[in-house]
């Protein structure tokens, strides 16, 4: 006699949750995760330190640089990683970014307008130098002074290999082992030097989310109902995004009896707050009204938008868990930078329709680790070894995608793939030490430098010594 589906189910539910508890159990066993958080918050101030070292030069007229316009016609969340995409490329050609933006849809003059400048001695000026296009660069990136790139489009008619998903590679192999997405981990350091709020917009920040209530353990949701849906978006439901809130809950709370139940809710539609707090009167929902009311369409293009939407990025990455969907640029910028708060927390997301991706990105596939074998209808087989590109996880245990070897597409079980982390030659900046010391200063040193990336493993120890040296 077979068992209820109902009962194995439920069988199943409360295997998984002490399982769940047993990975806990292993992720903090001999203080496993506080080393883990600490050793990348280590890299990520080593990071920040090139980044500071690139972006300063003395002499800004004779440094290499990178020009980026932001150009094209989208909202805040976008335009910001587009700026990613400048940055990264700044860091990995070694050129000091010069970035000049307009977001008078916003009733903003510029970048600088609500964000610190990303350079202090490399500023929007005219410049005396010829300005080389991108698609023509390469052959002329060790001679010409400035890169002109436009977008992400304009990286044709080949993408550069330091584009995401890849990561510097003298940083790789330890963010493997560290961190469950080093691309996302990657991109949320550039986020992290790009997202220094000016200090009157920081106030008002922390001040919105004083006076919501904004306090942890809490859970961030973003439900997008007005722009893209339809077109670029599905819309769903509250009780979809509320689903998964409560399974998070219902896992902490058995070590964590009578945890209250918070919930910041971001959304551009003022009504989904009041249905929420109908339908779900024991969670408490927190919420920056203004910010809501902003997001309309009819306000969404204003001042006090922009400040909207910067004060739901701030508090949605400082979350313990996000529930969101990785369509909208929004979740991934909160899910990008809240790798850089909360130490690996690549799983703390759940995406109701995407996984999580770069716009722009490098083409990579994921690698089987177990061999599939099936004979239902719109299902592919798999061996040990097999490239697959995932076209959508499904997020029912199975993912869509095809088989490199095969070129068959269709369905397979998630758990058998496994993702590989890829490694790119970029600048390991042997100027700035690998160490915070007392010693450090950036404003007396020279950019006048010939630009060298790691091709041996070799030659990275042997810098790395010179720099530890230097200490």
């Amino acid at each position: 006699m077979k068992a209820p589906f109902s009962f194995i189910n439920v069988c199943i539910f409360f295997s998984k949750r002490t399982l769940f508890d047993d990975f806990e159990k292993l992720r903090t066993a001999n203080k496993a995760d506080v080393y883990r958080k600490q050793r990348l918050q280590e890299l990520g101030d080593l990071i920040q330190r090139r980044l500071e070292y690139l972006q300063n030069p003395t002499d800004c007229e004779t440094a290499k640089k990178l020009f980026c316009s932001l150009t094209k016609s989208c909202g805040f969340a976008c335009q910001m990683h587009h700026i990613v995409h400048c940055m990264i490329s700044a860091y990995a050609l070694g050129r000091t970014l010069v970035l000049k933006s307009d977001w008078s849809m916003y009733g903003a003059q510029s970048f600088e307008t609500v964000f610190e400048p990303i350079s202090r001695t490399c500023l929007v000026t005219p410049f005396k130098e010829n300005i080389t296009d991108w698609p023509a660069a390469l052959e002329y990136m060790s001679r010409d002074n400035t890169i002109y790139l436009r977008s992400e489009e304009n990286y044709s008619p080949q993408q550069p290999a330091f584009l995401p998903p890849a990561v510097p590679a003298d940083m790789a192999q330890e963010l493997s082992i560290l961190h469950g997405n080093p691309s996302a981990w990657w991109i949320g350091q550039m986020f992290r030097f790009i997202f220094r709020l000016k200090p009157n917009l920081l106030e008002e920040v922390i001040s919105r989310g004083e006076k919501a209530g904004f306090t942890n353990t809490i859970v961030g949701v973003h439900i997008r109902r007005t722009d893209k849906i339809l077109t670029e978006a599905a819309s769903h439901p509250v009780e979809e995004y509320m689903y998964h809130v409560k399974e998070y809950y219902d896992q902490v709370e058995r070590t964590q009896p009578g945890i209250s139940r918070r919930v910041y809710l971001a959304t551009d539609e003022p009504e989904v707050l009041s249905e929420a707090r109908k339908k779900y009167p024991t969670y408490t929902f927190i919420n920056d009204f203004n910010s809501t009311r902003s997001a309309t369409m009819t306000e969404r293009n204003s001042r006090q938008s922009l400040h909207g939407v910067i004060s739901d990025v701030y508090y949605l990455a400082r979350c313990d868990y996000l529930v969101c969907t990785f369509s909208s640029n929004l979740c991934r910028i909160a899910y990008e930078l809240m790798q850089t708060l909360h130490g690996d927390a690549s799983g703390n997301f759940r995406s109701l329709d995407d996984n999580y991706y770069f716009h722009g990105h490098n083409a990579h596939g994921l690698t089987a680790v177990e061999a599939y074998r099936s004979n239902r209808e719109g299902h592919i087989a798999l061996k040990p070894g097999d490239v697959i590109y995932v076209a959508g996880n499904h997020w029912n245990g199975f993912s869509m995608g095809t088989n490199q070897r095969t070129s068959q597409k269709g369905l397979f079980p998630s758990y058998k793939v496994e993702d590989t982390v890829v490694a790119a030659d970029m600048p390991i900046y042997p100027q700035v030490p690998l160490k915070l010391t007392d010693r450090m200063e950036f404003k007396n040193v020279s950019l006048t430098r010939n630009v060298e990336t790691v091709r041996s493993s070799e030659k990275l120890n042997s810098q790395r010594q010179q720099a530890d040296a230097s200490l």
